[in-house]
């Protein structure tokens, strides 16, 4: 029985890590090859998920390891403002869920709602206010990583923005 146990989580743990640690990573918004907030992350919900996998029965282990996951980085995301890099470290911990959840995860507004205790709509909301910060905090980056950008007529407004 343990045996079987322990090679579907296996068989899982091969097919879903991947992309969890992409959602951790998205989460975590550290930068991608070492990213050991993310990988802590990721192992906390797996170890969980593993420790319940005999209890499932039907549930998607996927998705709650990715609620897990979620969870974990909401909850602790209070408690450790670092420095975050990239697009995504621009935003607010709630917004980073609500943005990773539905984009790129495609989870439904609802069980994102339900998932992290907000209406429907205060979701919506959310989510369109991490997309505008994370499109007005596009450009800002992109003029000030090349000097050629930075210095066209066009971009004079991006790089007052970015003094």
């Amino acid at each position: 029985m343990d045996r079987r146990r322990a090679r579907e989580f296996e068989t899982f743990v091969a097919g879903a890590a991947g992309r969890l640690l992409h959602a951790a990573t998205l989460l975590t918004a550290e930068p991608a090859p070492a990213a050991p907030r993310a990988q802590r992350l990721l192992t906390a919900a797996l170890a969980r998920t593993y420790a319940r996998w005999d209890e499932l029965r039907g549930e998607d282990p996927y998705d709650v390891t990715r609620q897990d996951l979620a969870l974990r980085y909401a909850h602790g995301a209070w408690r450790t403002r670092r420095h975050t890099e990239g697009t995504l470290g621009s935003l607010r911990p709630q917004e980073r869920v609500v943005l990773v959840l539905r984009l790129y995860e495609g989870v439904p507004e609802e069980q994102t709602a339900a998932l992290i205790g907000l209406p429907p709509e205060r979701v919506r909301v959310i989510l369109a206010r991490a997309i505008r910060r994370v499109r007005e905090a596009a450009p800002l980056r992109a003029a000030a990583r090349t000097p050629e950008a930075g210095r066209t007529p066009e971009a004079a407004p991006l790089r007052k923005a970015a003094e």
